[in-house]
């Protein structure tokens, strides 16, 4: 919506004290001609906002300019400082002077309701600050050097130039150009063990179309049907890890699903973690393989 990108404009230009019409054209996805209409828009509500051409140029505020809050409705000052806490978290760590500053001039108080945090229960400090680093290095456009560890244990070392964070399926994945495989990776989170930021920039215009390369990475993965058979004492499980059209039948003893999952060694161990509270149905290829993993626990613990 437009109203909220002036409202992000005069935070940037507040925060920043001054930017070009391309550094915000590709902040909100739009062409210049946009940004300049915008700029038009912020003048004749008043707000003194200038453009300078030739080196050093840019957009900025008449000095000393202070935000009257006369100029917005209340309902647009609630819009304008909710906006503001999700920059704080997902762009601008460093917003926290505005904030203060709008919340006095708006005179507004329990506006800090709502909070994000990236890091998992019970995680480690690396993991809490995890988050601020590799969002620091993509903003940045700087290249990282990283320990990780893949899903069949293997450890290597990474140096990455970091292109975005991505959540999907109750997971964080940092996706990036990796210069050791010379081609985009999708990396998790939560197995990344030592992370970096060196002083190496990277050009984003070295990587054109990555969000088509990360749709055809996911496309190229193999999948797997399951139907699952879980008991009633995992229910919590269920409804928490799976969509409820997943489920197709359901009674007072088990709960039958049917999901299209990958099909990799995580999803092996992820059907193992349920224990005997699980029994594969479909299809009878991957039932016969948990049988055969769980035939070689069993004589893990009979053979001494």
């Amino acid at each position: 919506m437009q109203i909220n990108r002036l409202f992000e404009t005069v935070c940037i230009l507040l925060n920043r004290g001054q930017v070009t019409a391309k550094e915000l054209a590709e902040k909100f996805e739009v062409c210049e001609r946009t940004i300049y209409r915008d700029i038009d828009a912020l003048s004749s509500a008043g707000i003194p906002v200038y453009t300078s051409k030739g080196k050093g140029g840019g957009i900025r505020l008449l000095d000393n300019f202070v935000l009257d809050r006369t100029l917005f409705s209340d309902k647009e000052q609630n819009e304008l400082l909710l906006s503001l806490q999700s920059m704080k978290v997902t762009e601008y760590p460093d917003i926290d002077t505005i904030l203060s500053k709008l919340k006095a001039i708006f005179n507004k108080e329990n506006t800090d309701w709502i909070e994000i945090d990236f890091s998992q229960w019970g995680s480690a400090h690396f993991q809490k600050e995890l988050f601020t680093m590799i969002k620091e290095a993509i903003l940045h456009k700087k290249s990282v050097y990283m320990h990780y560890q893949n899903s069949n244990g293997e450890k290597s070392t990474r140096t990455v130039d970091p292109l975005k964070l991505i959540f999907k399926d109750k997971f964080w994945y940092l996706y990036g150009f990796c210069k050791e495989r010379k081609d985009y990776r999708t990396f998790k989170v939560t197995r990344i063990t030592d992370f970096h930021i060196t002083d190496t920039v990277f050009d984003p215009n070295d990587h054109p179309n990555t969000e088509l390369r990360l749709i055809d990475d996911m496309q190229n993965c193999d999948w797997v049907n399951l139907k699952l058979s879980l008991s009633q004492d995992v229910a919590y499980r269920v409804y928490d890890e799976f969509s409820v059209e997943d489920i197709i039948e359901c009674n007072d003893q088990r709960i039958i699903i049917q999901v299209r999952l990958p099909e990799n060694e995580w999803l092996y161990g992820y059907i193992l973690s349920f224990g005997d509270n699980i029994e594969v149905l479909e299809p009878l290829e991957f039932r016969n393989e948990i049988y055969k993993r769980l035939e070689k626990t069993v004589k893990i613990y009979t053979s001494k």
